[in-house]
């Protein structure tokens, strides 16, 4: 069985099982895009959001199933110089989850700091359906993921959405789409991010392609990202064998000099756990280092190496490549020492500390009936866990004041379910303060919590 088919077959059985892993569908103004193969394109949505839907295509080669792909632009930024991927695995729960990554405040900030758009596909796999329609890009996904990059670079009005690079990341099936598209376009990606799988070996590409895997692919950065439960501790159960995949994957492409480091999540299983914290300072790194100095160019730089750090596979202490004495074509690349730091409290717990507060919230506005409303920017490496009310000075309430539902890692203020992508209805940046009226005249504020437990500066209320 190969690796673009593991997980497809295990998933279309096991996702769609157990109630407490279903990743629900956008609600709002998303509502409108889970739409089945055959209906009209969606609506048009909120700017700074674009969509395009497309039906499923009978032609020979063509994809077979209907997509819609949404986009976030940072508002602001004028030429865009990259895309961030996040694609959602296999099984129809998983497919509807992937309608709200676009929207998720922790991932746009990522975004927002390289000048990125945030691009989130969502296909039509009904639970009958093999994943490979999809998840095997030479099946059409491919075809119709650029098509999707030129449309919405018409739509936005950014034509070079069409043409900047890409930073990929995919999660089990979506890892596999990830992995075979590292392998189709090497020279359009600055980084990929596998969680829970592994891009094709190479006696297996040739196998399926006839090609050999492009040299071009051994200098783009990857981390292939995993549970301890996928077979490191945990021998047993669906995904025990995703440990030999990943391991074997490792050894081949790290012994041909390939960019690639291995991350073990001691907490999880096939969910993506607290991954995201690892996630993205790691494709910060990667994208400051690759993305070209002039926005809208396509030509990524060479990723640098004199800063590496290398590990023991499983291990949980690095070095600078320099200071390292064992074999360096077995050990775990990381690309500078901060990323090293984050990976090696990652290894130990799963946890990833962060010393700095969030951004302050801001558009802080209270209504004569005592609702406020605000926007905030998420903490870019630790996102956002709440938002504290405070009255006159002191703490009356938190957003969301209690966590219910399923989630997996750090309780957030979006719920973070099994594919990361945030639980649906999306939670409003809204507090009505019910004793506003009935106390005279009140200050208040609010600030921002991140997930690490840091509390931002005030950003105080004004009337309006």
């Amino acid at each position: 069985m190969t690796v673009l088919s593991l997980f497809a077959n295990y998933e279309r059985g096991l996702l769609r099982l157990p109630a407490v892993i279903r990743a629900m569908g956008c609600a709002g103004f998303l509502s409108g895009l889970l739409l089945p193969a055959a209906a009209a394109p969606a609506p048009a949505i909120a700017p700074a959001y674009h969509s395009v839907h497309y039906a499923g295509s009978a032609q020979a080669g063509e994809l077979r199933i209907g997509v819609t792909y949404t986009v976030w632009i940072p508002p602001g930024v004028t030429t865009l110089r990259g895309v961030i991927v996040h694609q959602h695995g296999c099984g129809e729960d998983a497919c509807k989850g992937g309608a709200t990554a676009a929207c998720d405040l922790h991932w746009q900030a990522l975004a927002r700091k390289q000048e990125c758009a945030l691009l989130g596909p969502s296909y039509e796999q009904s639970a009958k359906d093999d994943c490979h329609l999809w998840c095997d890009p030479r099946n059409g996904s491919d075809q119709r993921f650029q098509q999707a990059l030129a449309d919405l670079a018409a739509q936005s009005q950014h034509p070079e959405l069409e043409t900047v690079p890409w930073a990929l990341w995919g999660h089990s099936g979506g890892g596999d789409w990830v992995g075979a598209m590292l392998m189709l376009h090497p020279d359009r990606i600055a980084a990929v991010w596998v969680r829970s799988s592994a891009p094709p070996f190479a006696d297996e590409w040739k196998t399926l392609t006839g090609s050999e895997i492009p040299a071009a692919a051994y200098a783009v950065p990857v981390m292939c990202n995993l549970g301890t439960q996928e077979g490191v501790t945990v021998k047993t159960g669906p995904f025990a064998v995703v440990w030999g995949i990943v391991q074997s994957y490792f050894k081949e492409f790290r012994g041909q000099g390939g960019l690639i480091g291995v991350a073990v999540d001691p907490n999880s299983s096939h969910d993506c756990g607290n991954s995201r914290y690892l996630a993205i300072p790691w494709l910060d790194a990667c994208l400051t280092a690759r993305l070209p100095e002039k926005a809208g160019d396509a030509n990524l730089k060479p990723m640098p190496t004199a800063d590496a750090w290398l590990a023991p596979l499983l291990g949980h202490e690095a070095q600078p490549a320099a200071n390292f004495t064992g074999d360096k074509r077995a050990a775990v690349w990381l690309p500078n020492a901060r990323i090293a730091k984050a990976w090696a409290e990652y290894e130990k717990d799963g946890e990833v500390s962060d010393p700095t507060p969030p951004p302050a919230p801001t558009q802080v506005r209270i209504s004569a009936a005592g609702e406020l409303s605000w926007e905030a920017e998420a903490d870019l490496e630790s996102g956002i866990a709440a938002f504290v009310i405070e009255r006159d000075g002191v703490e009356i309430a938190r957003i969301p004041g209690k966590t219910s539902g399923y989630f997996v890692g750090r309780p957030a203020f979006q719920q973070i379910g099994y594919g990361d992508t945030p639980a649906s209805p999306l939670t409003s940046m809204r507090y009505t303060d019910p004793l506003a009226k009935s106390r005279g005249s009140h200050t208040y504020a609010v600030r921002t919590l991140n997930t690490a437990g840091l509390k931002s500066e005030p950003g105080p209320a004004t009337k309006g």
